[in-house]
């Protein structure tokens, strides 16, 4: 399912209700991305100055894919592939 990700606050809801829903403790998931629970933890929260490389790696270790919806012309330039 598509979500808008809107704000740190969602996207920490989607990341705590995906490793609830896969049985995975903070700590768990936090030494599976090189990390702490004190991290999860803010991640979790929303807080909105975590590092976005770790975010990234979470939600990946996670399952979840993000995608940047940006116009086809900038795709085509960073990427150097057609859309």
């Amino acid at each position: 399912m598509l979500v808008k990700a809107h704000s740190t606050e969602l996207i920490g809801r989607i990341a705590r209700a995906e490793r609830k829903r896969q049985g995975l403790r903070q700590d768990d998931l936090a030494a599976m991305i090189g990390s702490s629970h004190v991290f999860l933890r803010a991640v979790e929260q929303g807080k909105p100055g975590v590092q976005l490389g770790k975010v990234l790696q979470a939600l990946e270790e996670l399952g979840i894919t993000v995608y940047l919806d940006v116009a086809k012309e900038s795709a085509i330039a960073i990427t150097g592939q057609s859309a």
